[in-house]
């Protein structure tokens, strides 16, 4: 059963009898899934911008747009519309495809993983990773790497506060860890 199944037969009914909602689009789905590197280290090294291109290219299957700096920052040596970052928005089929492999393959593969935390998740029940090593995603194959660098997944979602966001996700099946009680 596909992710996108999976949320029609199981986790929005859920949420709808939990919730109390009579209409199922009041129910949170998943709104867009967002990759971002930055380019901190291209300014020293113009071949990191291929680097990150070429990564976030072989991930999500889309070629990724660059970010530019909105104003100069002379302490960062930063100047208004050079390119600091890289990003891929994802959604329909894709997004849906990408979290099922996140949740699935690549957070099982991140080096120490013991859940994520529940601070992960925001305000507005969007959860934020950051990843120390690209490499944990499966279509990157470590004998190719020359090097490694981060990057961030942003999972969107429709969610109207923090708790609604952090029960969604977890019905969808992100592995949280249980906060610790103190006494």
């Amino acid at each position: 059963m596909t992710l996108k199944e999976k949320y029609k037969k199981e986790v929005a009914p859920a949420i709808m009898k939990e919730g109390g909602h009579k209409n199922i689009m009041a129910v949170p789905k998943l709104e867009k899934v967002v990759l971002n590197a930055g380019l901190s280290k291209a300014l020293k090294d113009p071949k990191y911008f291929d680097i990150i291109e070429n990564t976030l290219s072989r991930i999500t299957g889309q070629k990724p747009i660059k970010t530019k700096a909105k104003k100069s920052i002379s302490n960062f040596k930063i100047r208004k519309d050079l390119v600091v970052g890289m990003k891929v928005t994802l959604r329909g089929k894709r997004m849906y495809d990408f979290v099922e492999k996140l949740i699935n393959v690549t957070l099982a593969r991140i080096r120490d993983f013991r859940g994520l935390s529940p601070r992960a998740v925001d305000s507005n029940g969007n959860l934020n990773i950051g990843f120390k090593e690209h490499i944990a995603f499966p279509e990157i194959r470590p004998d190719e790497i020359e090097k490694i660098h981060g990057l961030e997944v942003s999972v969107v979602t429709t969610s109207k506060n923090r708790e609604q966001g952090l029960k969604f996700l977890k019905l969808l099946g992100f592995p949280f860890i249980e906060a610790e009680k103190r006494g």
